[in-house]
């Protein structure tokens, strides 16, 4: 898969942008602050996934506009197709192929991107809530029927959040809640067991490429924390049962899908307590790579990968490395300074400037 064309009206800084991107690697500089990252976030929209920067559609719309266009052309399924988002304050409309669509999800599985971002590289050592946001992402574009699930799961827990915040929470209502929370969790929990033991060997494969086998990384999710397999609704409902007087005090749910965490080891040892800036960040590339590959096999589509200042972030050896796992894919890479960037492969690069692009070489280099 690869993008042929893409414009853009009144997306941040993007007055009116377009793009002519060539299917190899797509190198975008220009000063801080001229749209480079408006692009790239602006493509992965057309993934039916929120913006990778947590924006609202109130942040994604230039000032003082009150609708937002973005229009692609793509190669999929070796045909043509097009698509088109238009943003308001409160909405995002999409049209596939010239059909509108119901919704924005519609487009997960039909665009599979990998977003390589500042905050990729910090997966192994932020907090749970970035690994489980990195799951959550990977599932929904994997497996669209994963973010309908996620957002019941998230439904109920913010029912019986609010139920837990009143002065005397009704029992009978709280096994209602109860009850719901137990069958989402066991769908979710019971999703990601199953891509994690996919991604797993790939992640640790592509560590010890990047590392040189020098220590080894293991992956480990342990939903409620008893153990690496996948509870049923059953026990999810025992065990919200057995936790409701400590939730009646927090006044919030504590266990749960919401709760867990993918823990990262070298050598048996805590990645995100013992490992050094390099070695965390060789885990969190690896981590993505893996995911591109889990999700290029299950969709039969090179997916589009898009690295925003991410090169910066990493040293040459690991830099080549990246570029090297990414050689047959279209990338759409942003930097400050492109030189020795594309390290000997083909690309273009384009000169971003005032929200506009301009292709200013076309050269392998």
């Amino acid at each position: 898969m690869y993008v042929q064309s893409f414009e853009a009206q009144n997306f941040r800084n993007l007055a009116q942008a377009e793009f002519l991107p060539c299917p190899g690697v797509n190198v975008i500089f220009g000063e801080n602050g001229q749209g480079k990252t408006n692009l790239i976030e602006a493509l992965w929209l057309f993934t039916g996934c929120r913006s990778f920067r947590g924006a609202d559609n109130t942040e994604l719309l230039t000032h003082g506009q009150s609708t937002a266009r973005l229009a692609l052309t793509f190669c999929s399924n070796a045909r043509e197709q097009t698509a088109s988002l238009a943003l308001t304050q409160k909405k995002r409309l999409l049209h596939l192929n010239g059909f509108a669509e119901p919704t924005p999800r519609r487009m997960l599985g039909v665009f599979p991107a990998v977003a390589f971002t500042p905050a990729t590289l910090s997966l192994a050592q932020g907090g749970p809530g970035e690994r489980r946001r990195f799951i959550d992402v990977a599932l929904s574009m994997l497996t669209p029927g994963y973010a309908v699930r996620l957002s019941k799961y998230l439904k109920a827990l913010a029912q019986r959040n609010a139920l837990l915040r009143q002065a005397a929470p009704s029992p009978e209502m709280l096994e209602v809640w109860d009850a719901a929370l137990a069958q989402s969790a066991a769908a979710l929990t019971n999703a990601r067991l199953r891509w994690l033991a996919q991604l797993t060997p790939l992640a640790q494969e592509f560590y010890a490429g990047i590392s040189a086998a020098r220590e080894v990384l293991r992956l480990r999710f342990a939903p409620l924390g008893e153990g690496e397999t996948a509870p049923g609704a059953e026990v999810y409902l025992a065990a919200l049962r057995r936790a409701r007087p400590t939730d009646q005090r927090c006044r919030m749910t504590t266990i749960g899908p919401h709760r867990d965490d993918l823990v990262l080891t070298l050598d048996e040892k805590p990645l995100r307590i013992f490992g050094s800036q390099g070695q965390q960040r060789s885990a969190a590339l690896a981590l993505k790579l893996a995911e591109a590959t889990v999700l290029r096999a299950a969709t039969a589509e090179q997916p589009i990968a898009l690295l925003d200042d991410v090169l910066s972030e990493l040293d040459a050896c690991r830099q080549r490395d990246l570029l090297r796992y990414l050689e047959g894919w279209q990338v759409f890479l942003t930097c400050c300074e492109p030189s020795h960037t594309l390290h000997g492969q083909a690309g273009k690069v384009f000169l971003m400037a005032g929200g506009k692009s301009t292709a200013h070489i076309t050269k392998t280099l």
